[in-house]
C-alpha cells in the first residue's frame, strides 16, 4: 500500500566533514517512515522525504539530536526574509564566536611556539634554565595550552566523544585523537619526566604541535565559513528580493501591513521604484516592471491592465494598482526560492563516490596511525622511538582529515545552481544538472518553443491597386475586431501596431470554419478561406489565387480580403519563429549537440519551419503519446536526450526525457514534469543550461582532486614511508596547515563559477 509522502528541509547544525553527513544521513535513513535523506555540507541542510503517518518532524529532529547533531526546521510557508534574516544573524554570531577562538588560539600559540623554541637558542635556553627550569617552564606551557583546548578547541573534543557514543568516527575523532595524544604524553612528561629518563627515553613536551595544528585548524575553518557564505550568494538574493510591507487599498484609503498579513483578494498600490508585494493581475496603471531577478531578462517589461506581476520585481516608472492573486509560499518567487534550495541540498550522482570513500576513510585513517605508530616505535632508537612514532601518528590522524572531501561536490552545486537563477535557469536537482552535462541530443517542440506559439501576420499583398493599403487595413480591422478566432486577433494585433484608427461594423457574423463578413464604412466585407469567398459568390483573380499557393507553399496560413465582392488583399498567417531560434540551435550544435525538431504539423510545414532554423532532423505529426516514442527512439540510438517544450502535450515527453527542460511561458504542467525550468522563452538559455552544467562539472572534477591531492601525496609522508630513503618526514603542523588548505582550495575553485559567463 502506497503511502503520502511529505517533504521537510531541516537546518543542521555541527556538521563540519563528510563523516559527519554520512552520520545523520545513517540516522536518518533508520528512522522509521524516512523514505529517503540527503544532507548537504555546504548548505548544512537535510532535505527528508517521509511518510507522515509513521514519523513526525519532531521525531526526525530527535533522531539527528541521538546522533550527536542539533536541527531547525525551515518553513516555507512563513515569511522567508525574516526566516533568513535570523539564519543570517546566527550564522554571523557563529562566524564572529569562530574568529574570537581561532585568536585566542593563534596568539597563545605564538607565545607557546616560542617559549618551545629556546633550545635554538642557547643563551636563551640558559637563562630561563637558570630563571625557571625545564620543568617549571613545562608548566608554563601546559598553562597556556588549556585554554587553547579548553575553549578554543572543544568544539572538536565534545564532537569526537559524542562520535564515540553512537559508534561512529568523523573528522573531530581525528583533530582529537592527535592533539589529545600529543597533549596527554606532553602532560606526563611535564608531571613526571622521570619516568622517561630512567628509560633513556628524551623528555620532550609537544605543547606547540597540540596549540599550533588546532589554530591553523581553526584559521581554515573561519576562511571555511567566510567562503560558505559567499555560496549560497544566490539564495541570500532572492529572499531579500521579498517585500516586508505592503501598501493596501481598503474604503479608498492605502493601509500600510507587514506582507505576511496581505491575503488573495486585496488590492495593492505600488508607487514607483517600490518593490512589487505579491503576485497579481493589474487592475489599474500602466508601468514598466524589472523582473531581472526572476527571469534574467535585463530590460523592463511593459506592464498594463489585465497583465500579471510578480512579487519581489520592481515597479519602474508609473503608479498602479493590482489584485492579488498569490500570496506567501505560493509566490512565483516563494516557489523559485523553494526550487532552488531543494536543488541546492540534493545529491548529484558523483557525489556517491565521495560519501563511498568517506563511509570507510575515517576508521581506515586511524588504522593507519596506529600502524605508523606500532611500526616506528619498534624500529627508532629506545631515546627517540616513543616521541617519533607520536608525532607520525598525529601526523596522519591530522593531514587525513576529510573535511575537502565533504565539500568537492555540494558547494560546485550550490554556487552552480544559484548561478543558473541568476539567469532565470531554475535546475529542479543536483542529479538534473549533472546530467546535462552529457547530453547528445536535444528535442525541441516546435509550437511556443522554436516560434513565438501564436499567430502573426507575415504578408499583407494589396490586389486592387485603386484603394490604398491604409484603408484596406482598417476596413478589415474593423471588422476583424469584433472576432474571437485567434486569427482574427493577429489581424487586429497588426492593424493596431499600424496605428489604424476603426470603423463600426454592422452585421457582424462570423462562420466557423471559414471566417467573417459584415458591413464597414458602407461597404460589405468578407474575410475568410476560399470556403467564404465561395459561399459568398466572390471569385479571387488569378494574381490573388497565385499569390494565395505561394503563401501556402512557405507554410502559412492565407486570408482573402473581399470588399464589395472583390478581392482586395492576401493576408497571410503564421506561427513566427522567434528571433533568437537559430542563435540557439547554431550554438547548440557547435557544442556538438544534435538538435532534433518535434511538432504535431505535417511533415512539410515541419520541414519549412525546421530549415528557418538550421534544423535538419523533424518528427512530424507528433501527439503526445508520438512525442514520447520521438525520444525512445533516440534513446534507443544511445543518445542522451533532452526535451524542451512548453505545453501540456509536451509533459509526457518531458517526463521521459533524460533532461526535461520548460519552457517559461508555458503551462505549470510543463514545468513540473521538467527537471530544468527556464523563466524566459528564449532558447539561448537552453544553452546556457548546458554550458552551466559543463561548467559545474569540471569544476565539481577539480574540487575532488584538490580534496584527494593532499591526502593521497600527504598520509604517506606523515606515515614516514620516505624517511628511510630521503629524511623527509611531515610535521603535524604542517600538516595541520595542509588539512586546512585542502577545504579552502575546494571553496575557492567552486567560486570561481560565479564568475563564469553564460
Amino acid at each position: 500500500m502506497k503511502t503520502d509522502q511529505s517533504t521537510v528541509t531541516l537546518e543542521i547544525n555541527g556538521m563540519h566533514c563528510a563523516s559527519c553527513v554520512a552520520a545523520v544521513e545513517n540516522a536518518l535513513a533508520t528512522t522509521p517512515g524516512v523514505q529517503k535523506a540527503a544532507v548537504n555540507l555546504a548548505s548544512e541542510k537535510a532535505t527528508i522525504a517521509f511518510a507522515p503517518q509513521r514519523v513526525n518532524v519532531e521525531m526526525l529532529k530527535t533522531a539527528i539530536a541521538n546522533a550527536g547533531y542539533s536541527a531547525t526546521e525551515i518553513k516555507h510557508d512563513t515569511n522567508r526574509a525574516a526566516q533568513a534574516e535570523a539564519t543570517e544573524t546566527r550564522k554571523h554570531a557563529e562566524y564572529d564566536a569562530l574568529k574570537h577562538r581561532f585568536v585566542v588560539a593563534a596568539l597563545l600559540a605564538v607565545v607557546i611556539m616560542l617559549l618551545s623554541m629556546t633550545m635554538l637558542f642557547p643563551s636563551v635556553e640558559h637563562f630561563f634554565h637558570e630563571m625557571l627550569g625545564m620543568q617549571a617552564l613545562n608548566y608554563v606551557l601546559l598553562a597556556l595550552t588549556l585554554p587553547v583546548l579548553l575553549y578554543s578547541g572543544r568544539e572538536y573534543y565534545v564532537s569526537a566523544y559524542n562520535s564515540f557514543l553512537h559508534r561512529a568516527a568523523t573528522m573531530d575523532t581525528l583533530i582529537a585523537v592527535g592533539t589529545g595524544a600529543a597533549f596527554a604524553y606532553s602532560v606526563v612528561v611535564t608531571v613526571a619526566p622521570a619516568l622517561f629518563e630512567q628509560h633513556g627515553i628524551r623528555a620532550e613536551v609537544y605543547y606547540d604541535t597540540t596549540a599550533t595544528i588546532i589554530a591553523l585548524i581553526l584559521l581554515g575553518k573561519v576562511l571555511e565559513a567566510r567562503a560558505k557564505g559567499q555560496t549560497s550568494a544566490a539564495i541570500k538574493k532572492l529572499v531579500g528580493l521579498q517585500a516586508k510591507t505592503a501598501r493596501i487599498l481598503v474604503g479608498g484609503q492605502e493601509n500600510e501591513i507587514a506582507i505576511d498579513q496581505v491575503v488573495v483578494g486585496n488590492v495593492v498600490v505600488v508607487r514607483p521604484g517600490e518593490k512589487i508585494a505579491t503576485d497579481g493581475e493589474i487592475l489599474e496603471g500602466v508601468s514598466s516592471v524589472d523582473e531581472s531577478m526572476l527571469t534574467g531578462e535585463s530590460f523592463p517589461i511593459e506592464k498594463t491592465q489585465g497583465m500579471a506581476v510578480f512579487g519581489g520585481t520592481v515597479n519602474k516608472t508609473g503608479r498602479f494598482t493590482f489584485r492579488a492573486t498569490k500570496v506567501g509560499s505560493d509566490t512565483v518567487l516563494a516557489q523559485i526560492v523553494r526550487l532552488v534550495e531543494e536543488a541546492q541540498g540534493s545529491k548529484a550522482p558523483i557525489q556517491r563516490l565521495a560519501d563511498k570513500i568517506s563511509g570507510v576513510f575515517v576508521p581506515v585513517v586511524v588504522v593507519i596511525a596506529i600502524l605508523t605508530f606500532v611500526v616506528w616505535f619498534n624500529l627508532m632508537p629506545a631515546d627517540t622511538r616513543l616521541p617519533f612514532a607520536l608525532v607520525n601518528f598525529v601526523a596522519v590522524l591530522i593531514i587525513a582529515c576529510p573535511c575537502a572531501l565533504g565539500l568537492a561536490t555540494p558547494t560546485a552545486i550550490m554556487v552552480g545552481t544559484g548561478k543558473g537563477a541568476e539567469h532565470g535557469i531554475l535546475i529542479r536537482n543536483a542529479e538534473s544538472l549533472e546530467k546535462a552535462h552529457q547530453i547528445s541530443a536535444i528535442l525541441l517542440d516546435k509550437t511556443g518553443t522554436i516560434t513565438k506559439g501564436e499567430p502573426t501576420v507575415t504578408d499583407f499583398v494589396p490586389m486592387d491597386k485603386t484603394i490604398p493599403r491604409e484603408q484596406i487595413i482598417q476596413i478589415a480591422v474593423s471588422l476583424e475586431k469584433n472576432s474571437e478566432h485567434p486569427l482574427a486577433a493577429a489581424i487586429v494585433h497588426y492593424g493596431t501596431r499600424e496605428g489604424t484608427q476603426l470603423f463600426p461594423a454592422q452585421s457582424f457574423e462570423a462562420i466557423e470554419g471559414k471566417g467573417a463578413y459584415g458591413i464597414v464604412d458602407g461597404k460589405r466585407v468578407a474575410i475568410g478561406n476560399a470556403k467564404l469567398l465561395a459561399t459568398e459568390n466572390i471569385v479571387p483573380t488569378s494574381e490573388a489565387t497565385q499569390a494565395a499557393e505561394r503563401l501556402i507553399a512557405e507554410a502559412k496560413t492565407t486570408v482573402f480580403v473581399a470588399i464589395d465582392g472583390r478581392v482586395v488583399a492576401v493576408i497571410a498567417v503564421a506561427d513566427v519563429v522567434r528571433e533568437t531560434s537559430r542563435e540557439a540551435v547554431a550554438a547548440l550544435q557547435a557544442l556538438g549537440i544534435e538538435v532534433v525538431m518535434l511538432t504535431g504539423d505535417n511533415q512539410k510545414t515541419a520541414e519549412h519551419i525546421a530549415a528557418q532554423v538550421g534544423i535538419t532532423r523533424v518528427f512530424a505529426d507528433a501527439l503526445p503519446q508520438g512525442k514520447i516514442n520521438a525520444v525512445k527512439q533516440l534513446q534507443a540510438e544511445g543518445k542522451t536526450v533532452a526535451m524542451v517544450g512548453d505545453g501540456i502535450n509536451d509533459a509526457p515527453a518531458l517526463a521521459q526525457a533524460d533532461v526535461g527542460i520548460a519552457i517559461g511561458a508555458g503551462t505549470d504542467v510543463a514545468m513540473e514534469a521538467a527537471s530544468i525550468t527556464l523563466m524566459r522563452s528564449d532558447l539561448r538559455d537552453v544553452v546556457k543550461a548546458v554550458e552551466l552544467s559543463r561548467q559545474t562539472m569540471a569544476n565539481i572534477k577539480q574540487n575532488l582532486f584538490f580534496a584527494f591531492i593532499y591526502n593521497v601525496l600527504g598520509i604517506p609522508l606523515a606515515a614516514g614511508l620516505l624517511y628511510p630513503f630521503t629524511g623527509w618526514l611531515l610535521s603535524p603542523m604542517i600538516a595541520a596547515a595542509a588539512m586546512a588548505m585542502s577545504s579552502v582550495s575546494v571553496l575557492t575553485n567552486a567560486l570561481r563559477l560565479r564568475s563564469v559567463k553564460l
